[in-house]
């Protein structure tokens, strides 16, 4: 995410289901025992994200738009197929949308209730220990807002259609889900919408099918995901398709009655992917591009595969529009591929794309006009002064204060400063090794979820020294480390009136 204005930049009949174990077949279930799956993760800033119990493999969702108005209730299902992590009395779904219809586990009718943002269901048998089940959601509704530069708000409707704004946590204001990136999956996605709108989401498009008036596009995102992250863009769009970029097809998606301003802008993008492959290797997704909306979130957002922007935002000077755009690609890699573990983990999403974000406009000779500054040393001295003052007020690098407010958590220490703990590191172990460390990052934990102690632990291994010491007092420091190879920097007392922010835009 790239935040602007001030701010830097969520008892039906009865039968047994059967697995194949060994040869034999054996029950799904696990008698009368077992017990209820936990009500969230226990994330540090977010404790009832997500959900405990059972781990998601796929999700086949299916949304229904009944007409041509980008302010109308939808309706959908989706049918989630999971694995028991424990044997299963009960479990718990992120919802936060509207009503809800009915709910199977298996194909059987099972129980549920209501609890603020809490689905809980209760199958009609215990779920065995380590065995696949699958439960759908059936007829459920949810109505999209509109955008709130202040408070993302998930299911946001523009002048053209809708868009999905998820991070960090209202994906489930759309869709039931295990909402929290640790759970990352892969995503079958059909959209249907009254001809002459179109429905584009996450990853490959698979078909579209035409019926009664409507038209129904299924996308497949098979690369694992966090909910987050995807995206389900229903309206009176185009979709205009670029060549290729070593492979890796390129597609944007903008408002029709805006495509001959707003595509131009974006062609951008081609150069930029391969910048980003030069820098940490191939890119780790099936397809690329921009996602370019009528209204003012005032922020941009990573969306897998198909990043999310607003007209604002484009209609800002490139030398300011390029890096950020360089910024969303750069988390595909980071945030996207790589997920965090806990969302005090997020420096290693915003902290990579704001690293790449500045290295792409120095070495594509805007930094000047950027942020005032002329070389990466000037840039990560005057981000260093305000190191302290960060600390104090949003608390260390990897572990934010709090979340009352989403700014709390996507703060300016999560980007320059997770910038800055990047900038030391490459300080510490050189240019080579430090680059050897960020393509190991992307490649040992591609399609999974990843912690700071395993960056830290990998950044160790790949270097040759033990840096568990001099990361952690960088990431988890309420004082600003000392920067190597320049003992002469200093930090502002805490306290003193704060500078102006590093670039214009945050």
């Amino acid at each position: 995410m790239t935040a602007f204005t001030g701010k830097r930049l969520w008892a039906a009949a009865a039968g047994t289901v059967l697995v194949m174990v060994a040869g034999t077949m054996t029950p799904a279930y696990a008698g009368s025992s077992g017990t209820p799956g936990a009500a969230g993760l226990g994330d540090r800033l977010y404790p009832l994200l997500g959900n405990g119990g059972y781990d998601v493999q796929n999700y086949d969702l299916s949304l229904r738009y009944p007409a041509k108005d980008p302010a109308q209730s939808i309706t959908g299902e989706v049918t989630i197929t999971a694995r028991a992590t424990q044997a299963l009395s009960r479990f718990n779904l992120d919802f936060g949308g509207g009503t809800v219809g009915a709910v199977t586990v298996d194909g059987h009718r099972a129980t549920f209730t209501r609890t603020g943002d809490e689905l809980v269901v209760t199958p009609k048998r215990t779920l065995a220990k380590k065995k696949k089940f699958r439960v759908t959601v059936s007829g459920f509704t949810a109505t999209p807002v509109p955008p709130n530069a202040d408070s993302p708000a998930g299911f946001v409707r523009t002048p053209d259609g809708t868009v999905l704004a998820a991070q960090p946590n209202t994906a489930h204001q759309l869709f039931p889900s295990n909402d929290h990136p640790r759970d990352k999956a892969t995503y079958t996605i059909t959209l249907t919408a009254p001809t002459g709108w179109i429905g584009v989401a996450n990853g490959r498009h698979l078909r579209d099918k035409a019926h009664g008036g409507y038209v129904s596009s299924t996308y497949r995102e098979s690369e694992p995901m966090a909910s987050e992250l995807v995206q389900v863009a229903v309206g009176d769009f185009v979709v205009h398709k670029r060549a290729p970029v070593n492979g890796v097809p390129i597609r944007d998606v903008v408002p029709r009655r805006l495509a001959a301003t707003l595509l131009p802008k974006a062609e951008v993008e081609r150069s930029q992917l391969a910048w980003m492959e030069g820098k940490v290797g191939r890119y780790p997704l099936e397809n690329y591009g921009s996602l370019i909306i009528d209204a003012d979130l005032g922020f941009a957002l990573e969306t897998q595969t198909l990043s999310l922007y607003d007209t604002g935002l484009f209609s800002i000077p490139s030398y300011i529009l390029d890096p950020i755009m360089n910024h969303e690609l750069a988390h595909q890699w980071f945030g996207d591929s790589v997920a965090p573990y806990e969302w005090s983990d997020v420096w290693q999403n915003e902290g990579h794309a704001t690293w790449y974000e500045v290295l792409y406009s120095y070495e594509t000779g805007n930094l000047q006009q950027y942020a005032g500054v002329a070389d990466l040393d000037a840039y990560y001295k005057r981000v260093y002064s305000r190191g302290d003052q960060y600390r104090a007020r949003y608390g260390p690098v990897a572990r934010p204060l709090k979340s009352t407010s989403i700014w709390d958590v996507f703060n300016p220490n999560v980007y320059d400063g997770g910038a800055l703990v990047l900038f030391a590191l490459r300080q510490k172990v050189g240019a080579a090794t430090f680059q050897r460390i960020e393509r190991a990052w992307v490649s040992v934990y591609e399609g999974r979820s990843a912690s700071t102690a395993d960056f830290v632990a990998l950044a160790s291994r790949v270097s040759g020294q033990n840096l568990r010491g001099f990361l952690n007092d960088w990431l988890y420091g309420t004082k600003t480390p000392a920067m190597p190879g320049h003992a002469d920097w200093t930090t502002l007392p805490v306290g003193t009136p704060a500078p102006a922010p590093a670039l214009a835009h945050r």
